[in-house]
């Protein structure tokens, strides 16, 4: 996950353009060791960059806060995503 983070990092310096599967792909590496909190910041992040998170990125999201044992913050995500 510290890669998909620093390789996020250097796209921005690099003034790379980002896009949902680079996102995703960050998303699902923290989704994996349970950093639920870094996956919301790049959920947000994708948003504010106008890319539309899609069903992966939530579910990628849904399974970090599975993994932090953050059930109330997974269902958010959930109402959100039927908006």
């Amino acid at each position: 996950w510290e890669c998909a983070l620093k390789l996020l990092e250097e796209m921005n310096e690099r003034n790379v353009p980002k896009n949902n599967f680079v996102y995703n792909a960050a998303i699902s590496a923290c989704a994996k060791v349970g950093e639920w909190g870094k996956a919301l910041e790049l959920l947000n992040e994708m948003s504010e960059a106008g890319i539309r998170p899609n069903v992966y990125s939530y579910a990628s999201a849904i399974s970090a806060c599975e993994r932090g044992n953050q059930c109330d913050v997974a269902l958010e995500l959930v109402e959100t995503m039927k908006k």
